[in-house]
């Protein structure tokens, strides 16, 4: 007697498949909802840092900000918005970014000048 080596065939269901990609799909939605505001808060963290290096009272650091704020596009924080203790300057801010119907992401921020 020969016994017959038969294998079940296995693999991903075309259920599973479209779940997959629903969820693929979902997450980079997501992504491309938040990538701006991180790019943004990139550009204000490099503005904080070069404003501070610019000057040392609060209005001259407040109008370096909001020159360099001009140039790179920066619109959720101005000059006036910045904390100034000890030559060192700092923000923060929240970002609510809608996704679908009355869900939202929000994302806090925080920007210093100060060397970690």
């Amino acid at each position: 007697m020969q016994k017959t080596n038969c294998k079940k065939q296995s693999g991903m269901t075309f259920i599973g498949l479209v779940l997959v990609i629903a969820a693929v799909v979902c997450i980079a939605i997501v992504g491309m909802k938040v990538a701006p505001a991180y790019g943004e808060f990139m550009n204000i963290k490099k503005a904080v840092k070069k404003a501070a290096g610019e000057a040392d009272n609060k209005k001259a650091i407040a109008a370096s900000f909001d020159r360099t704020a001009q140039i790179d596009n920066i619109e959720r924080v101005k000059g006036a918005d910045l904390v100034v203790n000890n030559g060192v300057a700092s923000v923060e801010y929240q970002v609510v970014i809608p996704i679908v119907a009355n869900a939202s992401i929000l994302l806090d921020f925080s920007a210093t000048s100060a060397k970690k």
